[in-house]
């Protein structure tokens, strides 16, 4: 968390901005300062911190931690794939389910040719 907790230092975000961690930073409650650095620094290289930032407060504060994940996961994809982020890794899935349906159905064909024997 921020210095908003008893002074133990920057948040996650305001570490890797090396700025100042005010009590109402936004990122303080999401991006702590051992993890957050490395994934802030993500979501910074993918949107910027002004527009995170923008995106989290129109985000109602019961929902912003499912909207911090996402935005790191989305920002992580996109740094390991930046041709097709996380859509390539729906893709991949989608693909491996495919295989899957594939094998199951060759599999009863084949039981259902055995038991008509």
């Amino acid at each position: 968390m921020g210095s908003n907790n008893s002074g133990a230092g920057p948040c996650g975000a305001c570490k890797f901005l090396r700025r100042k961690c005010l009590r109402e930073c936004v990122f303080a409650p999401y991006f702590d300062s051992d993890q957050g650095p490395s994934h802030f620094a993500a979501v910074h290289k993918v949107f910027g911190a002004s527009n995170a930032s923008k995106m989290l407060l129109r985000v109602p504060a019961h929902k912003r931690l499912d909207a911090v994940v996402s935005l790191c996961y989305e920002a992580l994809a996109r740094v390991r794939d930046p041709v097709y982020g996380c859509v390539g890794h729906i893709f991949t899935l989608q693909q491996q389910g495919y295989g899957v349906t594939m094998n199951v159905l060759q599999w009863c064909g084949v039981q259902g040719l055995l038991y008509k024997a």
